[in-house]
C-alpha cells in the first residue's frame, strides 16, 4: 500500500504530460488501519471492481509491479497479468520493484520489456522506491503526500523499525521523508493505535487460550482455526502484528502464526484439492534467520527475521509439520 501510493503520487507530482494517466490496483480489500493513506479511496480493488481492473490492465502501456516478484501472490490478478503480459508482448513495459527473495516459482520472465530490480538487502519497497525516485526526482523533497505513504510502508514493513532496520540510510531517508511532511507520530497512532473492541480480544484469546511455548528451542506457537475466528468478527488485517508479540517474552527468538483460511478459485491449483488454506507467519530476532525455514517447509521466504508461507490442507497438519521440523531449524 505505501510503496503503490507512495509511487502514484510520485508520480503525479513530477508528471508534466496531459495525457498521463495512472492507476492502483490491488487484488483484494486491504486493512482498515491503511484506509486513511492518500488517495486510499480511490484504489481499484480487483475482487470488488474485476472489470476495471481488468480494462486498466488491457490498456495499459507500463504496469510497474510493487512489493511483490511472483504473480501467484496476487492470485487471480496476477493470472489476469500473466495473460495480458502474453498477449501484448512487447508492447506492454514492466517494471518490478521488490526488496523479496526470487523464488524458483517465479513467473515473470526477464525479456527485453520487463525492468526488474529486487534486492532483498533493501528493508522495504519504500526504501526501494525512495532511493530510485529521489535522484530523477532532482534529490528534491517529494509532497507532503508521497512522504506519508512512504513513510508509511517503512514503518510497518520493519514493525515500527524494530526487524530488518538497521541500515544507517534508512534513516537518512526517514529524515527527508519528516522533512517533506510525513507526520511520523500521527502515523503511528492510525496504524497502530486504532484497533477494534474484537481484534483487541481476539489478540488476548491468542495470547491467553493459544500460545505454546517450547523454552529448548526458544520457540512460541499461535494457531487459529477459521472456526475460531468468528466470534471475534474477523477482518483482512485484524491478525497484523500477533505473531510480533511472543518475542517479548525472555528467551523466545523465535515466533510462529498460523491461521486457517479458505481456498480461493485461483488457488485450487496448488491446494492438491483441499478447501482449506492455512497461512504462516514467522518473525525471528538478531542473526536467527526463519526464512529458511518458510522455504523449506512451507513453501515460502522472505526475510531473515520476517518470513511466511502457506500449507494446503487441516490446520492439525500443518501444526504437526511445523513440530516435527522447527527443532532442526532453530538453535
Amino acid at each position: 500500500m505505501g510503496s503503490s501510493l507512495g509511487f502514484w503520487w510520485w508520480l503525479k507530482q513530477k508528471n508534466t504530460c496531459p495525457d498521463f494517466a495512472a492507476h492502483v490496483i490491488v487484488p483484494n480489500p486491504f486493512p482498515d488501519f491503511l484506509s486513511w493513506l492518500p488517495a486510499a479511496e480511490d484504489i481499484v480493488i480487483y475482487d470488488k471492481k474485476r472489470e476495471q481492473a481488468e480494462q486498466l490492465l488491457e490498456t495499459a502501456d507500463i504496469v510497474v509491479i510493487l512489493d511483490f516478484n511472483e504473480p501467484k501472490r496476487i492470485g487471480s490478478l496476477g493470472t489476469k497479468f500473466l495473460e495480458v503480459l502474453q498477449a501484448k508482448g512487447d508492447a506492454l513495459q514492466v517494471l518490478v520493484i521488490d526488496h523479496h527473495l526470487v523464488s524458483a516459482e517465479r513467473t515473470v520472465p526477464d525479456t527485453q520489456n520487463i525492468t526488474q530490480y529486487i534486492d532483498p538487502t533493501k528493508t522495504s519497497t519504500c526504501q526501494f522506491v525512495f532511493e530510485l525516485l529521489f535522484p530523477l526526482a532532482g534529490n528534491q523533497l517529494p509532497s507532503r503526500e508521497v512522504a506519508t505513504c512512504l513513510y508509511t510502508g517503512l514503518m510497518t514493513d520493519t514493525g515500527n523499525f524494530a526487524f530488518n532496520s538497521n541500515q544507517p540510510v534508512l534513516y537518512e531517508i526517514i529524515a527527508r521523508l519528516v522533512a517533506a511532511g510525513a507526520d511520523k507520530d500521527d502515523i503511528y497512532n492510525r496504524v497502530f493505535n486504532a484497533w477494534s473492541a474484537e481484534r483487541m480480544k481476539l489478540v488476548g484469546y491468542c495470547l491467553y487460550r493459544k500460545m505454546r511455548i517450547f523454552p529448548e528451542k526458544h520457540t512460541a506457537l499461535i494457531y487459529l482455526s477459521g472456526k475460531e475466528l468468528y466470534p471475534f468478527n474477523f477482518k483482512p488485517g485484524d491478525a497484523e502484528g500477533i505473531v510480533n508479540m511472543p518475542l517479548q517474552i525472555k528467551d523466545v527468538y523465535y515466533s510462529c502464526f498460523m491461521r486457517e483460511d479458505k481456498v480461493q478459485p485461483f488457488e485450487e491449483q496448488f491446494a492438491n484439492g483441499s478447501k482449506k488454506k492455512i497461512k504462516i507467519s514467522m518473525r525471528s530476532q538478531g542473526d536467527r534467520p526463519v526464512n529458511t525455514f518458510c522455504h523449506d517447509i512451507f513453501n515460502g521466504g522472505g526475510h531473515k527475521n520476517a518470513s511466511g508461507g502457506e500449507f494446503y490442507g487441516p490446520l492439525e497438519e500443518a501444526v504437526k509439520l511445523f513440530l516435527e521440523n522447527y527443532p532442526k531449524y532453530f538453535v
